[in-house]
């Protein structure tokens, strides 16, 4: 007679409920696991059979851990991801900028051959919110947003990994302060037209003119940013002159 009851230490059964368990999306929102003394109690499964097909969905990339932190979904970060506090802290706006030029154009060009219509509106929109927006920590937001969804669009995954750590700057408080004096008053909306001809481009399948509008915005950001810079290093050397008289 075949037997029906699952044992509670089989690890099949306990891989079978974990899948579950990620399909329906009942973790945590940072995509934390509840620990394996958790996860054997709500499954009824013992703790040696949830290890072992922990184990299985690790080696299949479904989720990864880290000692003392947990168990998340998703494969694991890149290994230099710890370190990008200290490299962003070694480093300067005109750094950052030099870097962008590099790589954001390329990923225009990719977005032209890649991106989708859906991205292609969510592209839209990102550019109106930025528009829209009343204050400079949510044009950063915003601005943010619309540079990382056309790195995605580019579909390189090596791509969007530098990206993101150069758009990690973006958190410190010193950039969003640079950011905000290099606006001019007229500047927001010279800058949705350039976000537009940018979208435009890689709508119309032309690599070459979304490479070369990227560049072009990115050109415009960094010379109000060394202008801004440059206010800023003349204010301090007039407070430094001595007093004459």
């Amino acid at each position: 007679m075949v037997q029906t009851t699952v044992p509670p230490d089989n690890a099949n059964y306990a891989l079978e409920k974990l899948r579950e368990l990620l399909r329906s999306g009942g973790v945590a929102p940072d995509g934390k696991l509840p620990t394996e003394r958790s996860l054997s109690e709500q499954l009824g499964i013992g703790r040696r059979a949830i290890r072992r097909a922990l184990e299985v969905l690790e080696a299949e990339g479904e989720i990864w851990r880290r000692q003392g932190a947990g168990t998340f979904i998703g494969s694991r970060p890149g290994e230099w991801s710890g370190s990008v506090d200290a490299i962003v802290a070694g480093t300067d706006f005109m750094e950052i900028m030099e870097v962008r030029l590099r790589i954001e154009p390329q990923l225009a060009q990719l977005a032209a051959l890649r991106a989708k219509p859906a991205e292609l509106a969510r592209m839209r929109d990102l550019a109106r919110k930025i528009m829209e927006s009343d204050d400079a920590d949510a044009r950063e937001l915003w601005d943010g947003a619309l540079h990382r969804q056309i790195a995605q669009s580019a579909r390189n995954q090596l791509f969007l990994a530098i990206f993101d750590m150069i758009n990690h700057v973006r958190q410190d408080e010193a950039w969003q302060n640079i950011r905000e004096r290099a606006r001019s008053s007229g500047s927001v909306g010279i800058t949705y037209a350039q976000h537009e001809g940018i979208i435009e481009a890689i709508a119309a399948r032309d690599p070459a003119k979304a490479g070369e509008a990227m560049r072009q915005h990115l050109l415009m950001l960094q010379e109000r940013l060394v202008r801004a810079t440059s206010m800023d290093q003349d204010a301090i050397g007039l407070e430094a002159l001595p007093e004459v008289g």
